[in-house]
This record gives C-alpha cells, structure tokens and sequence, in this order.
C-alpha cells in the first residue's frame, strides 16, 4: 500500500484517509437530478461495482437498493479462490481470510455395501496446489456486504447505497443519458418519486430484475425438477467429517453437501427433497424447519444427529437460467452506437448453490464491467469497448450453467446399488467423485479464459515466452522481492483495482542498467512514445499504464538509481520518485521463495513482457524488446485506448481520438 504522496496525510488508517472533501457527503436524503452511473441494486455485484467507482472522485456514482438497511442475514456463503484475489485488489483479503472458515479438503460418504449406512469412500484437496495464492473460504454474505460497504465508505467519494428505493421505470433514449424513476418506500417519504439521468445503468438488482424487465430481456431454461432445502444450524454430532467440507449421498434417504460455516460451531446443510412432478412447486409441499432435520438425520444414519439451534433455514427449486445478452444494444446494432445499460449478477443468470458459483460469477461480472465504464467516462478508452462486457461474460455464464445443471443432477441423484436395481438417474458414487476433482478449476474461479477480442491478442506465437501466463486467463500471481526494501510481495497483489493496465517486464541475462539493454530500451520506448499518447498532460506517467519489472539478477548487485527512468517515475504534486516498481526473483529473509522464472515458465534468457488488463486478466504475451514487441503493443493499445492532450515542443495535440 503506497500513501503521502502529496503530503503526509496523519497517523490514522490510510484507508480512511482517501476523503479530502470538506463535508461528509449524505447520499439517504435526494438522490442527484444526474449521474454518471446509477446501480440498481446493493447485491455482491452491486456493491462491487459501487466500490470499484467510488475510488474516482470525478465520476458520480449512485446504488439504489430496495431494503431499508444493511443486509442482516445473507443465502450465499462460498467464495471462490479467484473473488478473494480480487477482494485482495480491493485491499480486504486479509479480513475474509481471518473471519472466515477454510475448505482445505472435501470428503465424500456413500453407501455401505449392506446398504444399511454410510461410510466415507473418497478424502481429497479442495484446491490443487498452486493455483492461487489463496484457499476457498466460506464467509455468510451478509458480512461480506458489510466489508463492500466499508471499502465504498473508506474510498475517495465516501459512497454508500441509497437505501428504501426502487426503480419503477426507465426510459432510453436514441441517445442522451437513461432516465430512471425512483419510488421512496421508506415511511417518511412513502410513494414519492425522484428522477435520475445517468449515463449509464447497471441493474444488479436480482432474478426479478426490473432493469432487465425494462429491456425486454427474458430469463430462458427450466427448473429440474428438483427441490432442496438449506439449513444453517448449531448441532451435536458423532459424525467424523462435521467440520469438513462433505457429500454425503446415503441409501435410500436422499443426498446431503455439508457446508461448515466460519466461526468454528456452526454448518449449512443442504439436503435433497423429493423429486417433484411436472408443473409442480415447492410451496406447495409446506416444507419446515422440522422436515429438513429430520431428512438430515435420516441421511446421516447410522450417525447421530442432534439440531440444537436453527439460525436459518429455507427451501427452493434447482433451476438454471440464462438472458442471451447483458446490454441494451442488440447484436445487429453493435456497429451503431455503444451500451448504455447493462445487467449483472442474477439480473441475467440464475442457478443452483451445490457449487457455490452465483455470488462469485456475479461479483466477477460487475470487476469485469467497473473498470470499463471508469475508463469511458475519464475519456481514456472508446465507449465501444462497452460491447466487451456482453462480449466475454455471458459465454461465461453459459459455462457455469452447463456446469450448475451437471453438478445438480449429480449431488441429487441416487447412487447406484450393487444388484443393479436402480432407478433411471442413478449414478456410481465414484463417478461424481471424479466429476468434482475434474472439475476444481472450474469451482475456484480460476479457469476463465476470454476468447480472442478487443482487449485480448490473437497473437500468442510469443505464448512460449510465458507459458504460466496464459492469453485470456487471470494472471496468476507469485512471490517476487522488491528491490528497494527487500520486502517480500506477491507480484499480483500489486494490481489494485484502480482502472489501471499494467506492462510486466521480465529482464532477461543481460544488465539492466545498461541503456543498451532490452529492457533499458523497452522502458525508452514506453517512455517517451507509448505512455505519453494515453496518458493525460497533468496526470502521473503511470496513472493510466503502470509498468513493473522482475529481474533475475541478484538485488545487491543492482545500483537502484541506474535503472531507466521508466522503473523510478517521479510523481505527485512534489515530483516523489516511487521505488516499488522493481522485483527481483530471489529468495526472502524467512517468507519464502517464489522462484517466479521456474514456476511460471518465463524464458530466462530472453525475458517476455506480459500485458495485464485492470481486471487482472492476461492481455498479450510479447517479447521483451524490439519490434514485434513495440508492434504488439500499439497494435493492442490503438484498438480500445483515445489519444490524450498533451505537450510537445509546447504546443497540444491529441484530442480523445484512436492513434
């Protein structure tokens, strides 16, 4: 975390200290007659997307959310390996990491062979080792909305939802901002409506969306057919693996996924019902409390199972459905005008929670949709760039539908009894025990690869350089060592979610602080030609491409001040030069070593230079230096980014134009 760079800011949190305004803005009184964004919604994704923007002060952002406070009881409760790199982006990693419950291993119960019980036939990993820095973790949603709602509050516009408000209609011009009606439904204001024109909507607002209702959009799949219910409970137990993440399915008593909740006491279990008939509903079965513990007990047997406290309980029909777009602009007028109103989340995909993916997908909707609309409003990046958000997440969300739909048919299936009397979808216990390990990458959120497109090159003859940093996936971040202090960081956990793009530079053999390097040249280059194009006049060299290198050699042999100007930018309104640009790939005093050239597979005699979008998503993979690396990247840049203002030879050019 860097601070104080245009003066000491005081001694308290530095993330409290981000408001320089004179007067705490109110944002439960009026909402403003405009804005630049207005989120319908205060849902994971919602909040995600307000945190995101509330970190620019020059864009105003408003959430409307329908309750009337702070959530008190969330449903959703697993996060996935990849949503807490990201809540490391927003700087609360470490908070969900030690309130929450870790899932380091999964078991699995079958069937015994007198078909009498149930035993434990499989103990794996949760996670494989190596694919993120950070474990799946179980955190009740409820407190997770509190730490979005303290990352809006602690950011530079001190944002929070405008609670007691619904939109009640929405009407979209052929061009000029949305105009949205919002009803107060608190007491005191009951009925009254307030106008808003934004430029643009987000509707994060749930499975009944009126965001997407208003576009015309329609949810299209089914229900399965299935019902479970959910139950949150304190117990006593003699089975085994209470405290660990377990699928249980039983003989003839249905199916259970135990879920331990964090605080070290209490756990969710979802249990199977039976199967419902066509057209038939879940209401109409009067399904309580006492129903769903004696299902439980009767698929733990021969186990004992003792509920001594309920905290939540519900039930629900397995179904997964989908919009077939996620803006206002249909396929055919794509090359006419850019999206002004989207939808994320539920909003536009709904399914099961056997493998804990909706929360996570629908936060990773709104990190993939922030960073854009920031960059179009500052007037740095072309609004057609919008199209991409449609572009790259709703082929995500067919994925984990087609996935959400296979795991719950397996998780609800009967397991297959050895006479071979079963019933039509019975399934062999193993195959759904394979089906869960094959599947892991898909459940931490890490195998997410966006196709070929604006924002990602085509280009990957150069892949080899960096095989561990594939084209379209995440950036999988390694232990590095900073040059300056010796301080061990992971190189990933230096791309904040702050609207930025990143050039990663790996040196290669040669003396870095030789001009006639490739990486002294390369850093030339992006100096004087590449960054200046994009970068405003007044901004700091780095405040839209913000470029980092890992070096192989060893840091004591290194004179810091003989790097190229490009490593050591001097910044703010003091002109402070920022030493936290150069890593090298050495071993820490006692915190490890990464070894970021060997497991990441980069060519240790050649170097490469990875682009990073600010989501944190691979862009390019390109040699170190020279022409196909200068080709590469204005070929990449030229494609979404706007020529800036600038100085030269002083006189301006560059005016919000493609290069």
């Amino acid at each position: 975390m860097q601070f104080h760079l245009n003066g000491f800011k005081g001694s308290e949190d530095p993330l409290k200290l981000q408001f320089e305004g004179e007067q705490e803005p109110d944002f439960q009184s009026s909402l403003p007659e405009e804005v630049d964004v207005l989120i319908v919604g205060a849902g994971p994704a919602g909040q995600l997307l307000g945190a995101q923007l509330a970190r620019f002060p020059k864009i105003t952002t408003r959430i409307i959310e329908s309750k009337y406070g702070r959530l008190q009881q969330g449903q959703a409760d697993g996060l996935q390996c990849r949503t807490v790199e990201i809540f490391e982006a927003f700087g609360f990693s470490e908070r969900v990491l030690k309130e929450s419950y870790w899932v380091n291993e999964t078991t699995f119960w079958t069937p015994t062979e007198d078909g009498k019980g149930i035993h434990r036939t499989g103990r794996i990993r949760d996670t494989e080792e190596g694919l993120s820095e950070f474990p799946h973790v179980i955190l009740n949603q409820a407190r997770l909305h509190d730490l979005w709602l303290d990352a809006m509050k602690w950011s530079p516009t001190r944002l929070e939802p405008s609670y007691s408000r619904q939109m009640v209609d929405m009407q979209i011009p052929e061009s000029g901002p949305v105009e949205v009606t919002v009803e107060r439904l608190d007491e005191a204001h009951k009925g009254q409506k307030e106008t808003v024109r934004a430029k643009y909507v987000v509707g994060c607002d749930g499975a009944r969306s009126g965001v997407r209702r208003a576009l015309g959009l329609e949810m299209k799949g089914d229900f399965a057919n299935q019902a479970w219910g959910v139950l949150d409970a304190l117990y006593v137990t003699d089975f085994p693996d209470i405290r660990l993440k377990t699928t249980i399915h039983s003989p003839n008593e249905g199916s259970m996924v135990l879920i331990p909740r964090e605080g070290g006491y209490l756990a969710r279990f979802y249990i199977s019902l039976e199967k419902l008939q066509q057209n038939e509903r879940i209401a109409s079965k009067n399904v309580t409390a006492d129903m769903l513990v004696d299902r439980a007990q009767r698929i733990f047997k021969p186990f004992n199972f003792d509920v001594r406290h309920i905290a939540y309980w519900s039930v629900y029909e397995v179904g997964q459905r989908l919009t077939d777009h996620f803006d206002d602009v249909p396929e055919a007028q794509c090359n006419e005008r850019s999206p002004r109103v989207f939808v994320a989340g539920d909003a536009c995909h709904t399914h099961s929670a056997k493998a804990g993916q909706g929360m996570n997908v629908s936060m990773n909707d709104a990190f993939n949709l922030g960073w854009k609309l920031a960059g179009v409003l500052h007037g740095l990046l072309d609004p057609k760039l919008l199209h991409t958000y449609n572009d790259e997440r709703q082929p995500i969300a067919k994925l984990l539908i087609d996935f959400d739909r296979e795991i719950a048919r397996l998780s609800a299936a009967k397991p297959k009894t050895k006479d071979g009397a079963d019933a039509e979808d019975a399934i062999d216990p193993h195959v759904f025990q394979a089906y869960f390990e094959r599947q892991g990458r898909f459940m931490a959120g890490v195998e997410t690869r966006y196709a070929p497109g604006m924002l990602t090159s085509a280009d990957t003859s150069h892949q080899q350089l960096a095989k561990g940093f594939e084209i379209g996936k995440r950036f999988l971040s390694a232990k590095v060592l900073r040059l300056a202090d010796a301080k061990p960081v992971h190189l990933g956990h230096v791309m904040d979610a702050d609207g930025r793009w990143r050039i990663v530079l790996f040196g290669d053999k040669a003396d870095p602080t030789s001009p006639s390097s490739p990486i002294s040249k390369t850093c030339d280059y992006l100096y004087n030609h590449l960054l200046p194009k994009y970068t405003p006049v007044k901004a700091d060299i780095d405040s839209v491409i913000d470029v980092r290198a890992v070096l192989q050699q060893p840091r004591k042999s290194i004179v810091i001040n003989d790097l190229p100007s490009m490593l050591l930018p001097h910044k703010g309104v003091f002109g402070i030069q920022d030493y936290e640009k150069v890593f090298t790939d050495e071993e820490s005093y006692g915190f490890g070593f990464g070894e970021i050239y060997k497991n990441r597979e980069v060519d240790q005699e050649k170097g490469c230079l990875i682009v990073v979008r600010p989501d944190q998503y691979v862009s390019a993979v390109l040699p170190l230096s020279g022409d196909a690396a200068e080709k590469g990247l204005e070929e990449l840049f030229r494609g979404f980014m706007l020529l800036q203002k600038r100085a030269v030879n002083g006189m301006a050019n560059g005016d919000g134009q493609h290069a």
